[in-house]
């Protein structure tokens, strides 16, 4: 049968997207952290941005995991992850050093890349021919993480102070549990071990070169202002409006809520209208609604960021999409190629952000990141209608 006639199944997507919201959860805790960890430890905003680095690094490595998820039973990864990265994130509150604060990170690295590079292959797998839909489905958990992150971690630090955030490591070891009993029964991996016929994996990358150029345009401009806002948007409250770690941290959730709805309706409307015309709507709003943000403040500081949290994070499912829509027989490694210039750019923007930050200031920085989104249009503009074209483009 072929993939067009194949049912959306909602059980099985649901399944793997709420692991990714529990995963998500606990990667979500070093923005909400930082302006702890940068008083207990006397950082600079780019100090404290290189502890990004040292999250995201293993992510340079995706294309290898996607190799591995192409030929192995990827669903493991996805049950065992969650407990890895739950006991290396709730561990930060207690690390000694800078140098503990590192190793803790480099280590939910490596669990949320072998997390992140078969889950949405095995979306792409069962979603029928609702790609975009089942994308957004599966991004929804991971802003829905985003959303409940900042406000348990800052929960658990007002109930047990700064080291006393290991308590939360029991509901990462449970959650693998359940996992394990809903994902193992999952089959779609063993659909990755079918005879490669492609003529090999340098072949397939000179086949898609200008896709995934154009992608890195996309990714990189959209990373810009999402990295800084995610990664220093309680810092901006906190140091520079006086508000409270509460209000700080709860005006993260409400940006990451905003794009918990952008993710979710982005997909489904890339399904129906395109995913070309979905990317440039979306990004053309963003440089406006952050400049208003700026701007206007006060009582509009809340609406605004739930605009600009929709803006700002539609794009991913489509982009996600996109990736899936290219139907390759290694489509585990092909995601992880995505993966790793999406995790890269957003390393490269996070320092770029903390640089700025130090040397001017943050609310600087996000005027000059949010007008950047805007360079991502050509890029956009060079998409055929559909990925599977680009083969014709490069």
């Amino acid at each position: 049968m072929s993939q067009e006639k194949k049912p959306f199944q909602t059980a099985n997507v649901a399944s793997i997207s709420v692991a990714h919201l529990l995963h998500d959860i606990y990667s979500s805790f070093l923005a909400p952290l930082r302006p702890l960890l940068i008083e207990k430890f006397q950082m600079t905003l780019l100090l404290s941005s290189l502890l990004d680095i040292f999250q995201r690094a293993p992510n340079l490595l995706n294309p290898f995991a996607g190799l591995i998820a192409d030929r192995g039973p990827a669903r493991y990864f996805i049950i065992v992850t969650p407990a890895i990265t739950a006991v290396a994130m709730s561990l930060l509150g207690l690390a000694p050093s800078y140098g503990m604060l590192a190793i803790l990170l480099l280590v939910m690295g490596v669990s949320g890349a072998l997390f992140h590079v078969p889950s949405p292959v095995m979306i792409q797998k069962i979603a029928g021919n609702r790609t975009g839909k089942g994308m957004s489905f599966y991004m929804l958990g991971g802003e829905l993480a985003r959303t409940a992150g900042p406000l348990v971690i800052t929960g658990a630090v007002s109930l047990w102070g700064l080291e006393g955030t290991w308590r939360l490591i029991p509901f990462g070891l449970i959650a693998s549990l359940v996992l394990y009993f809903r994902i193992r029964k999952i089959p779609v991996s063993d659909d990755f071990k079918a005879k490669k016929t492609d003529g090999g994996i340098r072949k397939m990358l000179r086949k898609y070169r200008s896709f995934f150029f154009i992608l890195l345009g996309i990714i990189f401009f959209r990373a810009i202002v999402k990295s800084a806002l995610t990664g220093f948007l309680p810092t901006y409250f906190f140091t520079e409006k006086s508000q409270t770690l509460w209000f700080s941290n709860i005006s993260l959730a409400v940006l990451q809520i905003a794009g918990a709805g952008g993710t979710l309706l982005a997909g489904s409307i890339s399904d129906k209208l395109g995913r070309k015309p979905t990317l440039m709507i979306a990004t053309a709003a963003i440089p406006v609604v952050m400049w208003l943000f700026i701007l206007a403040g006060g009582v509009y500081t809340l609406p605004l960021l739930l605009l600009l949290g929709f803006f700002v994070f539609a794009p991913g499912p489509v982009i996600l999409a996109l990736v899936q829509d290219l139907r390759t027989q290694r489509p585990a490694f092909f995601n992880g190629i995505y993966m790793t210039i999406n995790f890269a750019s957003s390393s490269v923007a996070i320092v770029l952000a903390g640089w700025l930050g130090d040397m001017l200031s943050l609310q600087t920085t996000y005027m000059i990141t949010g007008s950047a989104a805007i360079l991502a249009i050509p890029f956009i503009w060079r998409l055929p209608v559909k990925s599977q074209d680009m083969l014709n483009h490069h």
